[in-house]
């Protein structure tokens, strides 16, 4: 299957638009798996490269990093899957394999990663993401999909469901009930919700407003809800939290969430600001409190959020489109017109 040519949909400018384009898959090699894509998760960092906001985008660029699809074919020397496996691709497909993060299995700490899409691969040639019909990907940097998990279910967990899992999963196991703190109710967020929910932990969603306490708590089940523009409620939940998962992707002010924070209490943040964030280091010192960063999560940990999703009977909320709808999608996540997240059916649409 060396040189096939495939139709995905691409953006050419910063307008961002997608349209259809033809392209050639590279060469397969003997550690390579060829997987027909079947369902593909829409995400924020898809909405920024296509329009260039980060400044490094190489056009055209077909995006999508949350890729559930069927194994096709197999290079000679893979064991580990075999054809009509249901296998996942998250947001890297390659990493340098001799640094002290991939030895630690935290590939996604490689400086020289290799991003599924608008990165260059080994071979000198671009990466393309899942808004297309087939994708070949080196056996590593490929999971497997639980029988139980549903492909559309599992998308969003490829990128979004292990950004949120990837910083919980030190408190597996601790055997103790701990206050959680869930800052921003989007498509993280409400992954980060669910996933702290299962673990066993309070869960109090913090939002700018009261328009999402029904959602949060009749239908996600957080135990509380939080507005921080509420003066006198965050006043009397100072102190209370051991951790807050901060997933709010643009600038705001972290001193009144850090007052949150209990002794030794923790502000992860996995939500990337385009603007550099501010804080008073006093109360970190007296409170020995932290503010530690988590990016997406290795590979190992995505293994482990599909398997925790399955084990936990956990469902994504989502809603599937068509590839023709795409644009309208992304405009609508813009607007935060999604609960939560897009799913796109891109074995069911016609990408011609």
């Amino acid at each position: 299957m060396e040189g096939r040519t495939v139709v995905g949909w691409a953006a050419r400018d910063a307008s961002g638009i997608l349209s259809p384009y033809s392209f050639t898959l590279r060469k397969t090699g003997p550690e390579d798996v060829v997987i027909k894509v079947l369902y593909c998760g829409m995400d924020h960092t898809d909405l920024h490269q296509m329009r260039d906001e980060l400044h490094l985008t190489n056009y055209p660029l077909v995006p999508g990093h949350e890729v559930v699809g069927e194994v096709l074919e197999l290079g000679s020397e893979v064991k580990k899957y075999t054809v009509g496996d249901m296998v996942g691709v998250g947001c890297i497909v390659g990493s340098c394999g001799s640094c002290i993060s991939c030895n630690s299995n935290k590939e996604q700490y490689c400086n020289n990663r290799i991003l599924t899409y608008n990165g260059i691969y080994k071979d000198g040639r671009p990466t393309q993401g899942g808004f297309t019909s087939h994708m070949v990907v080196h056996q590593k940097f490929v999971v497997s999909i639980p029988e139980t998990l549903s492909p559309e279910q599992a998308a969003p967990l490829l990128c979004a469901g292990v950004t949120a899992f990837s910083p919980l999963r030190q408190f597996m196991g601790s055997g103790k009930v701990l206050n959680a703190g869930i800052l921003g109710l989007g498509g993280v967020g409400h992954l980060g919700v669910k996933i702290a929910k299962a673990m066993g932990h309070h869960v109090t969603v913090i939002s700018t407003s009261d328009k999402k306490r029904e959602e949060a708590l009749q239908h996600l089940g957080a135990d509380a809800f939080l507005v921080s523009s509420n003066a006198t409620q965050m006043e009397e939940a100072a102190y209370t939290l051991d951790y807050i998962l901060d997933t709010v992707p643009a600038f705001h002010p972290l001193q009144s969430y850090i007052s949150l924070l209990n002794f030794d209490g923790k502000l992860l943040l996995i939500g990337a600001s385009p603007k550099p964030l501010e804080f008073n280091a006093t109360e970190l010192n007296i409170g020995k409190k932290t503010i530690s960063g988590s990016f997406i999560g290795s590979m190992e940990e995505t293994q482990e959020i599909l398997d925790f999703w399955a084990e936990k009977n956990l469902t994504s909320m989502v809603e599937v489109v068509k590839m023709d709808y795409v644009n309208k999608a992304f405009e609508r996540m813009e607007r935060n017109d999604v609960r939560y997240r897009f799913v796109v059916d891109v074995a069911g649409s016609d990408l011609e």
